[in-house]
């Protein structure tokens, strides 16, 4: 009592409990192993009373060779390479059942990645499609500030005298009209 106080005192006396619990729960444990295989083995042992043993042991022969028959023997293996040569028929098919079901039972990780990857495509698709529309829209604003260049250089040319040169602006003006006709 006095080491276990002291060990209380010390600081160690908690560790010390479980210890001493773990080790009683530990041998209750093997306690119990113990007669559950005890009555396993009473359970196994067969005990005839000694005026019936010899009946007892008869029927018990009688048993084994039933099953020990050979023609029996040979039917049941029979039966097995059927069996075998069946299975291997449709070893093909049931896998494709059984990818079917897969396909049908997805585990909550491939929903999720199926959802990334459909979401990824969608946000690739939209920005190709976004790229597109920005090279066409520079494309038109291109050939826009060169149409209007070229009118502009038409418009603005002067004579030596620096008047409009209504000549060129004639030409320009009627090049546009037969262009829309």
């Amino acid at each position: 009592e006095f080491n276990s106080l002291f060990l209380l005192l010390s600081g160690r006396g908690f560790a010390f409990r479980r210890k001493q619990k773990i080790e009683r729960q530990y041998r209750k444990l093997l306690k119990k192993r113990r007669a559950v295989h005890s009555q396993q083995g009473d359970q196994f042992t067969e005990t005839y009373p000694e005026h019936l043993k010899h009946l007892y042991l008869a029927e018990e022969e009688k048993l084994k060779k039933r099953r020990r028959t050979p023609d029996d023997s040979v039917a049941s293996e029979e039966k097995l390479n059927k069996a075998a040569d069946v299975s291997r028929m449709c070893t093909f098919s049931f896998r494709s059942v059984v990818t079917q079901e897969q396909f049908k039972n997805k585990t909550s990780n491939q929903k999720a990645k199926e959802d990334y990857e459909k979401i990824k495509a969608e946000r690739a698709r939209k920005k190709e499609e976004a790229e597109k529309r920005k090279q066409q829209r520079e494309e038109a604003q291109r050939s826009y500030k060169k149409k209007k260049m070229e009118a502009y250089k038409i418009l603005s040319k002067k004579t030596k005298k620096g008047q409009p040169n209504l000549n060129l602006q004639v030409e320009f003006l009627l090049q546009k009209i037969q262009q829309n006709t």
